[in-house]
């Protein structure tokens, strides 16, 4: 009676108090706007990227002989094979520039294009030392235009739409008369806001070179790398991993939360992984958006293949039907058949698996990409890949990323089976006493 009592304050608490915070957060229109930014306009150029990656690093570990010919063909060439990668991972900080501003003139409704374009301009500026630029070898500036600059690219995406939209909302642009082509009024509607940003980026890389002698990305990385080292443990991830299921409990898409936050620390240490990789270095990411999408949520969030496996065979009709609709979308890592057909939204059995499979797994993932038995992630993929597809690419090509998704897939159904053979007992109840009555 008192553990009732305990569980329905906690679960008011949850919904009265904690819900209405998260809920605002995730309709935050600058974390929405940043999410967007890596969804929308990054996660093209990184996947693209990522297979000259792959094909320039063939997975050798592999004892098998195409893959030997494989590394002996692309060995002489590979580093012009990694020129693509090297190109789009390059500048995967001006993309989210770009954007951030984008999806917030979307929601401001501004020239879209235009926002993004000045944002994006403006980093680039501020990424280049306030010196001779024809002295300055690009190779050192592709750092802070990639990874490195991912910081300052969502704060300038961001300052940008806030001033392209006081100059629109003010009237301080330049109009032109009726009869003037659109594009030519797109342009000069721009120049202001334009100009304003260039030379602010300008004045603010210069102030910050004569200073440190470094760019604006270094500066701000060096002051966020404390965050960033933090973001990569243990227990940053168990935090992360209890507060989206708790999130998902309640009906609140967790991820969607969580990553608004979480986003560019995840993408700043997949890009170090990635940088690290072309240099033939070990991997010093562990806690990468993969380690989520592709490693922990396995059929959806709350790693729910096993349990979607469950239901299918089970001898409740209600949850043998909610299996046969869920079944696809699993494959697709699409669970919300599930979260709210079971449901497991506000249901105190299956709660409580819901949030400690998840943990098992993100504890799992960690000492294994921790000790090295499995390569640390180092590909980002779209979180429809299915799963043992997604470990093996995800990892570099290794059949290690694949065993521990099997792994977890397992640890997850010993988890769930009893709460799931206590939920079934209860609607096994309810179907006969419908049964008998009819």
């Amino acid at each position: 009676m008192n553990d009732r009592l305990s569980n329905n304050w906690f679960m008011k608490w949850m919904e009265e108090s904690l819900m209405p915070v998260l809920a605002r957060i995730a309709q935050n229109v600058y974390l929405q706007s940043i999410r967007d930014a890596f969804s929308s306009f990054a996660l093209p150029v990184i996947l693209t990227g990522a297979l000259f990656l792959i094909i320039a690093n063939p997975p050798e570990g592999i004892n098998w002989a195409p893959i030997h010919a494989w590394a002996k063909a692309v060995k002489p060439i590979a580093a012009q094979i990694m020129i693509p990668f090297q190109l789009t991972f390059g500048i995967m900080a001006m993309m989210v520039a770009f954007g951030t501003a984008y999806s917030l003139a979307t929601r401001w409704d501004l020239d879209e294009t235009m926002t993004g374009i000045i944002s994006m301009l403006a980093f680039f500026i501020t990424s280049f030392p306030a010196t001779d630029v024809t002295k300055v070898t690009f190779g050192d500036v592709l750092n802070y235009l990639g990874g490195q600059g991912l910081f300052v690219a969502i704060i300038i995406g961001i300052i940008t739409a806030i001033v392209v939209r006081f100059f629109n909302k003010s009237g301080l642009v330049i109009k032109m008369p009726e009869g003037v082509p659109p594009y030519v009024v797109r342009t000069f509607l721009a120049l202001v806001p334009m100009f304003v940003m260039i030379v602010s980026a300008w004045i603010v890389e210069w102030i910050v070179w004569a200073n440190f002698h470094i760019t604006l990305p270094q500066l701000v990385l060096d002051l966020f790398k404390p965050l960033v080292a933090a973001s990569n443990s243990y227990p940053a991830a168990l935090a992360e991993i209890i507060l989206m299921m708790l999130l998902w409990s309640l009906g609140i898409h967790g991820m969607n939360v969580v990553s608004s936050i979480a986003y560019p620390f995840w993408m700043a240490q997949l890009a170090a992984n990635a940088e690290a990789a072309a240099k033939g270095l070990p991997l010093p990411g562990i806690v990468t958006e993969p380690f989520f999408h592709v490693f922990t949520h396995l059929g959806g969030s709350g790693t729910t293949w096993p349990l979607t496996i469950m239901f299918l065979l089970s001898a409740s009709a209600q949850l043998r039907t909610i299996g046969r609709a869920e079944l696809i979308p699993a494959i697709f890592n699409i669970n919300e058949p599930l979260i709210f057909g079971a449901p497991i939204v506000l249901n105190p059995i299956l709660i409580i698996p819901f949030i400690l499979a998840p943990a098992a797994v993100v504890t799992i993932n960690y000492f294994a990409f921790a000790v090295n038995l499995v390569p640390r992630p180092l590909i980002q993929l779209p979180f429809t890949v299915p799963v043992f597809i997604s470990g093996f690419l995800s990892s570099g090509g290794h059949w290690q990323g694949a065993l521990l998704q099997l792994v977890n897939l397992i640890v997850t159904a010993i988890i769930y089976y009893p709460f799931f053979k206590m939920y079934e007992a209860q609607l096994l109840k309810n179907e006969k006493e419908v049964k008998d009555q009819e």
